[in-house]
């Protein structure tokens, strides 16, 4: 008992550490690719292994943070909620929008799988690649994929489009609000909700709304995927 106790004090220890630490780091130098999200990361991977703790022992120690995240799951109805009357406006936006991102996105991992020959595991974790992470996870295990390599991915592709999104939207002249939030919110999720919300209310409302309907969106069509692809 106390030494599990100890090994859940450690591992929320060295995670919070982490974080701070990651969240110190991108408040002196504000640059995308800086996000706590990713620098803590690697400064947690860098403590493990000094440390040698193994990932099982971690994940074993870290349980409360895995509660915490199916916990996030439910807060996503909030957003939803507070931007009811947004959604009934354009609502027609918004579906369009989500449905077309997200089916772009299953587009793309479906001629990946083919091309590059994966397995229906891989594939399975790469599907939710595109929704925020507590919905990615869910889905993830749903369809039998391994959730540790979706958690990768979706971090992976949320810091490509922050980066990428923005300049992409200038160059192709796009100025809708609207259109610019529900991009960075189907695209990179809480992340890209968040630099909406930096531009303005109405992106940061639309960028919230996207990537809260597109995680549900997907949700709703786990099981034809996972008939269409054999999952």
């Amino acid at each position: 008992m106390i030494t599990l106790l100890g090994t859940v004090f450690f591992c929320v220890l060295i995670t919070l550490l982490s974080y701070f630490i990651g969240l110190k780091l991108y408040r002196k130098y504000p640059k995308d690719w800086l996000n706590p999200l990713y620098t803590s990361s690697v400064l947690l991977i860098i403590l493990l292994l000094v440390t040698h703790v193994n990932g099982d022992t971690y994940q074993e120690g870290s349980f409360i943070f895995n509660l915490l995240l199916q916990l996030a799951i439910v807060s996503l109805a909030v957003p939803l909620f507070k931007q009811w009357s947004l959604l009934k406006k354009h609502y027609k936006k918004i579906c369009i929008g989500v449905i077309c991102g997200t089916g772009l996105g299953l587009t793309a991992v479906s001629v990946m799988s083919y091309v590059f020959h994966l397995n229906e595991q891989l594939t399975a974790s790469l599907i939710p690649r595109s929704v925020t992470l507590p919905i990615a996870i869910t889905i993830s295990s749903d369809l039998g994929g391994i959730t540790t390599t979706t958690v990768f991915f979706v971090i992976v592709s949320a810091l490509i489009s922050l980066i990428i999104g923005p300049k992409l939207l200038k160059r192709a002249g796009i100025k809708s609000k609207s259109a610019k939030g529900l991009a960075m919110g189907t695209s990179a999720q809480m992340l890209g909700a968040n630099r909406s919300l930096s531009w303005g209310e109405e992106e940061g409302a639309m960028g919230s709304v996207a990537m809260t309907t597109s995680a549900l969106f997907l949700s709703i069509s786990v099981p034809i995927i996972a008939t269409v692809l054999n999952l």
